[in-house]
């Protein structure tokens, strides 16, 4: 199963990050697991300085930037 998950402190961008993510997983009709990372120590465990960040089963796949609906069905499609 894909894991995919949505790093930040919950600001709109990180929202919209995750929205996103669950669209285009609904588009795609496949099974994944999408996950909030709101944790600070966490974040900036994984090495993230930009919020907010997409790991898609754990690779940074966007940092600083939120891709959209396309660009992340691209992603989970590679």
């Amino acid at each position: 199963m894909t894991r995919i998950e949505v790093l930040g402190t919950g600001c709109a961008k990180c929202k919209r990050l995750f929205a996103n993510a669950e669209q285009a997983v609904k588009d795609l009709k496949i099974t994944a697991e999408i996950v909030k990372v709101e944790d600070l120590a966490e974040i900036v465990g994984r090495g993230v300085m930009l919020p907010p960040a997409l790991f898609i089963n754990g690779e940074v796949r966007a940092e600083g930037r939120i891709p959209d609906v396309n660009e992340i069905k691209k992603m989970l499609t590679e």
